[in-house]
């Protein structure tokens, strides 16, 4: 019965996606590889890798230390060991420089979890840019990406509520079928 509720609850998302998400459910997320900071100290990430452990849980911001992006990494800090207990992978990118995420990494992520930049192949891939000019910034859009590398949610929304508790769903939804 459980895993019945799961998967209900896995295609409600995929049905709940808004029609400004990027890429939709059943994508192939493109790889990538980009310089990221947990707790201030700075290391390569890198895709690929990470899905070798399982689901990652990728989160665009618009930028560090801003109102409604500092909310949302307060909230995925206080979700991080729970995310990190069912063998997701969490992170977010922003087109902010290295040293600013940094910055933010050990300030409002708590040292929870990294962030990473947002390269222009990245967000173009994702097609999560917004703005005009040459100021390049993302959106808000949060996705799980199985290990197989396909995305099983989307939550695309300039707010920060919802990613969260979205994303969590999801993972715990993959890891319930896995386990049936």
């Amino acid at each position: 019965m459980k895993l019945a509720a799961a998967a209900a609850l896995l295609a409600s998302f995929a049905l709940a996606v808004p029609a400004n998400a990027a890429l939709p459910v059943g994508a192939k997320a493109p790889d990538f590889t980009t310089q990221a900071a947990l707790g201030g100290k700075q290391f390569n990430f890198a895709l690929k890798s990470a899905l070798r452990k399982g689901p990652v849980v990728l989160y665009f911001f618009p930028a560090a230390f801003t109102k409604g992006c500092t909310i949302e990494a307060h909230e995925f800090a206080l979700a991080a060991s729970e995310f990190q207990k069912n063998g997701a992978t969490l992170i977010g990118l922003s087109a902010d420089p290295i040293a600013k995420l940094a910055d933010f990494s050990k300030v409002e992520c708590r040292d929870a979890f990294p962030v990473g930049v947002a390269k222009p192949a990245t967000i173009s891939g994702y097609d999560v840019h917004i703005g005009k000019g040459e100021r390049v910034m993302t959106n808000r859009t949060s996705y799980v990406i199985a290990p197989n590398g396909k995305i099983i949610f989307v939550h695309s929304e300039m707010s920060p509520a919802g990613h969260v508790t979205g994303t969590m769903a999801a993972v715990k939804a993959w890891r319930a079928k896995r386990r049936g």
